[in-house]
């Protein structure tokens, strides 16, 4: 047995250290959903499974043009044929349909996820938020089994519908004292904000966002809410359920009275650069630490985010511990076993 390299050793005792501490975030990227290939396609997956799916040859050959030209995923290849108009390009309709028929049939084995969930929901920090990046309805599964509550926005049975106020309520029941009457928390459900939309995410005309079963299909004449646009950010992204999504997760990092002092990512290739400004704004604090674990990196990626002196960067090839560069971590990139140590 080959001893540990002290950088290694150091690195494992600091990213522990992390994960304990108080007033943790997470974000969740595709690695988290993957499984080892047992549950959801990495983003750089997805075109080549669904692209047969699209039926119209011209727009499907218009996207692959953008994705050969340099787009990073399918959501910029979708922004770049955005008209930037105030009505959608039908474009993002045809690849969210494919997207929903590629995941409606997949049930993975949830037992990690359960893990996961069940971790924060016994840390009894109060609300803990969970910022998810995926389509999928892992985390929503796993609670459910886990019998872990979870608020994610919507309210109702079959066609639950979007309000906001959900992530500011709090559950307890008032007792008397001494001291008079007091407000006793007595849940504290993960608050779990979709900030790309979900399966089974729907915009109805006359009713707004709405949510049915995640192995349904949505109601004729309404439109999936997944892959929203980044480029209309004044129209679509400010329109419920993504403006109130995006306000909690930029007010979390900075803007609200009380925000995270750490936001560890999982599977997250800091790709998204919607989401990355909303982090990096967050790194002008002294008070605030990145964490992120992923298997590969871009270089882009790690030559802008590992000389941050307040970020911890984890993958199998190379790490960096505020601005330090090691080796990289066999396995400790992997949502199986991190998720373990929250």
């Amino acid at each position: 047995m080959t001893d540990t390299p002290p950088f290694i050793s150091s690195f494992e005792a600091k990213v522990a250290e992390q994960l304990k501490a108080q007033r943790v975030a997470y974000l969740l990227g595709a690695g988290s959903s993957y499984l080892d290939g047992a549950g959801y396609p990495l983003a750089s997956e997805l075109w080549d499974l669904i692209k047969d799916g699209i039926a119209d040859s011209q727009k499907r050959a218009d996207i692959q043009d953008k994705l050969d030209g340099g787009a990073t995923g399918i959501e910029q290849a979708l922004d770049l044929l955005d008209d930037g108009g105030a009505m959608d390009t039908p474009y993002r309709h045809l690849v969210t349909a494919a997207i929903a028929d590629l995941f409606l049939p997949k049930r993975p084995d949830l037992d990690v996820h359960i893990e996961f969930v069940r971790r924060l929901y016994q840390r009894g920090d109060p609300c803990v938020k969970v910022f998810n990046l995926n389509y999928d309805p892992l985390v929503e599964r796993a609670a459910e089994a886990a019998k872990v509550r979870v608020a994610d926005g919507f309210l109702g049975v079959e066609h639950a519908f979007f309000d906001s106020a959900v992530f500011e309520e709090r559950i307890g029941r008032i007792r008397g004292t001494h001291k008079g009457r007091q407000f006793d928390e007595t849940v504290k459900p993960l608050h779990l904000l979709k900030l790309h939309g979900s399966l089974g995410w729907y915009e109805c005309p006359q009713r707004g966002a709405r949510r049915c079963a995640y192995g349904s299909e949505p109601p004729t004449d309404t439109k999936r809410l997944m892959v929203p646009p980044q480029r209309r950010k004044a129209t679509d992204t400010m329109l419920p359920p993504y403006a109130a999504l995006w306000s909690t997760f930029r007010g979390c990092l900075g803007g609200s009275p009380n925000p995270i002092n750490r936001l560890v990512g999982f599977g997250y290739g800091l790709a998204d650069e919607h989401v990355n400004s909303v982090i990096e704004a967050a790194l002008a604090r002294t008070d605030f630490t990145l964490l992120i674990f992923t298997r590969t990196l871009s270089d882009t990626a790690w030559n802008r985010w590992s000389v941050k002196t307040n970020a911890v960067v984890v993958t199998e090839a190379r790490c960096s511990l505020k601005g330090t560069v090691g080796p990289g971590h066999t396995d400790l990139w992997r949502f199986e076993r991190i998720c373990k140590e929250v």
